[in-house]
């Protein structure tokens, strides 16, 4: 009989075409954070293979990323994905209510408006049907401008 794996897969990504949002589901938090990045890496490679620019991040098994992860996502990996993909990409963070309300009153929380500038948009939310409806928000955003 096989060897069973000590953890299940850390992401979970299912391609949503019916609501154009590649969902990934975190399924634990890694003890390394490097563990991290090659799940980032597969999502995005779906991401570039859909052309899918709404992602909707479900965190509910995970903790907020250490530092250096954080700024990586920030500052290399989010414009990289949005440059790849030719637009801007959108991503809503799902968290429980306990720690979307740890996250929102963290001193370095940064509110949705502070990506105005980058080739991405991010927010927080504690609740799975409002982070469908604003990266829906922004899809029709799109749509109307075009």
């Amino acid at each position: 009989m096989p060897a069973q794996p000590l953890h299940p897969p850390l992401l979970e990504l299912t391609p949503r075409p019916d609501l154009d949002i590649l969902l990934g589901r975190w399924r634990y938090q890694p003890e390394q954070p490097a563990a991290l990045r090659p799940c980032y890496y597969q999502l995005a490679d779906q991401a570039l293979a859909t052309g899918c620019r709404s992602w909707l991040q479900d965190l509910r098994r995970r903790t907020s990323p250490d530092q250096q992860t954080k700024r990586w996502l920030l500052d290399e990996y989010y414009p990289e994905v949005a440059r790849c993909l030719g637009q801007r990409l959108f991503v809503a963070y799902l968290f429980s209510p306990a720690m979307h309300r740890q996250i929102v009153a963290a001193p370095d929380y940064a509110p949705p408006e502070a990506y105005g500038n980058t080739p991405y948009a991010l927010d927080f939310f504690g609740n799975e049907g409002a982070a469908i409806q604003w990266l829906q928000a922004h899809q029709l955003a799109g749509r109307e401008a075009a």
